[in-house]
């Protein structure tokens, strides 16, 4: 009786914190964990417990990365504070509908990776990013109580408005292109959409956004690129070469031939060399001898929910945490064998008394191949899960911003929304 009564609430805890990978399907994808769906565990939101379990480790920092762990959320934050991250950092403001949560969940890892603008100079974190989601909020409610407010007059725990996390990080991008003279094979559109991709190191809060109807750009909202290239014969080539590098002069436009045409006094406010794209070397087109390109750019003020070119990143990404379990002991062969179906690192054979053992070393770095479902033997003696609440985020800086600037950004925004949306609610219940 004891063990039918162990067996069934290892099943259960199966059920609200593993997503189980079979070799036919996948189980418990469903979150199931909210209060009242389980006899004897209080799912109930308490702010004193997420405050308890909650906590944020830093697990790797370099120049141009930043990733670490955040325990004690749900999965709705978690997917909110990427969206937020794609497009949604709005600095020095907020703005849209908002959404929230209303239970704790747990573990979530994001990886952050910035570019060259910016580097991730401190291990350190802001003050927002590691106290998070209890950071006071106007000196008397904090952002949990925030989201926990609305979780609970909506009725729902983990309930996201997903339609207002879809962006508010501002950049400088190309925004119009005067094409002068374009003889390149490169079509005038064309260039223009891929000049209007490219990076610019230029710091966002420096600026204010244009007005709408203004044609012409001022030095507070505004700036502004030259590109004119000409593309030449080598007269010093050697007659037999057939190579291009050694028969044309600037037969490619490069992101290095931009040049910076400072606006009222934009050149005693920015020192040379800040105002840049921020790769010299992303290739625009390729020219022939006799071909030009002649255009002036203007970059304005954006954000990632106009246009994806505003985007301070260039790529946001999670998976679920793996969680690997041998059902029994793998020695001999097979214990080699088990290693070859996973990803290297993920499974370690051991000299033990003489025996080859396996053991699970680092399931983090497994891809969830699944390719121990192909060997008849080993098939029974692993099980494949995903942690429910553990989340891996890696996220790719265009290089605008650092890393560390955009999570603490991120928050504000996501304590912006929670914020609007309940002083929405307040005016719906005068109505």
């Amino acid at each position: 009786m004891v063990e039918l009564k162990m067996a069934a609430a290892q099943a259960v805890e199966e059920m609200r914190s593993r997503v189980v990978l079979g070799e036919f399907g996948v189980r418990n994808v469903h979150t199931t964990d909210f209060p009242g769906n389980y006899s004897g565990y209080d799912d109930a939101w308490d702010q004193d417990r997420f405050e308890k379990n909650f906590r944020v480790d830093v697990v790797h920092m370099d120049e141009n990365s930043l990733e670490f762990d955040m325990v004690g959320i749900d999965a709705a934050i978690a997917n909110a504070f990427r969206r937020i991250l794609l497009a949604e950092v709005f600095i020095g403001g907020h703005g849209g509908k908002c959404g929230a949560v209303g239970k704790p969940c747990h573990h979530l890892t994001y990886r952050i990776v910035s570019s060259a603008i910016f580097p991730a100079v401190s291990l350190s974190l802001p003050p927002a990013v590691c106290k998070l989601f209890i950071v006071p909020f106007s000196g008397k409610r904090s952002l949990i109580s925030l989201c926990q407010e609305v979780g609970s007059r909506w009725g729902g725990s983990g309930v996201f408005v997903d339609d207002c996390f879809l962006g508010q990080v501002p950049t400088m991008a190309v925004e119009k292109v005067l094409v002068y003279n374009n003889t390149s094979i490169v079509q005038d559109e064309i260039l223009a959409h891929r000049l209007g991709l490219i990076p610019i190191h230029a710091d966002p809060r420096l600026f204010e956004y244009r007005n709408p109807g203004d044609e012409e750009g001022t030095e507070i909202d505004t700036l502004q690129f030259r590109l004119q290239v000409r593309c030449t014969r080598n007269p010093s080539a050697a007659k037999d070469s057939s190579d291009p590098n050694e028969l044309y002069v600037n037969h490619k436009v490069y992101t290095r031939h931009m040049t910076w045409v400072p606006l009222g006094n934009q050149a005693d406010l920015f020192p040379e060399g800040t105002i840049r794209p921020v790769h010299d070397d992303i290739l625009i087109a390729q020219l022939r001898p006799g071909q030009e390109i002649d255009l002036l750019m203007q970059c304005v003020k954006g954000i990632g929910k106009d246009h994806a070119k505003f985007s301070p990143v260039a790529t946001a990404s999670y998976r679920l945490l793996p969680d690997i379990t041998l059902l029994e002991p793998v020695e001999g062969d097979a214990a080699e064998e088990l290693s070859q179906c996973f990803s290297p690192g993920v499974i370690e054979v051991q000299e033990i008394q003489g025996k080859k053992v396996a053991r699970v070393a680092n399931p983090r770095l497994d891809t969830f191949s699944r390719e121990v479902f192909r060997n008849d033997k080993l098939k029974k003696v692993v099980r494949l899960a995903r942690v429910r609440d553990h989340y891996i985020f890696s996220v790719e800086s265009t290089g605008v911003l650092p890393p560390d600037v955009l999570v603490s950004e991120a928050i504000k925004v996501l304590m912006g929304k929670c914020r609007r949306f309940l002083d929405e609610l307040d005016a719906v219940q005068m109505d």
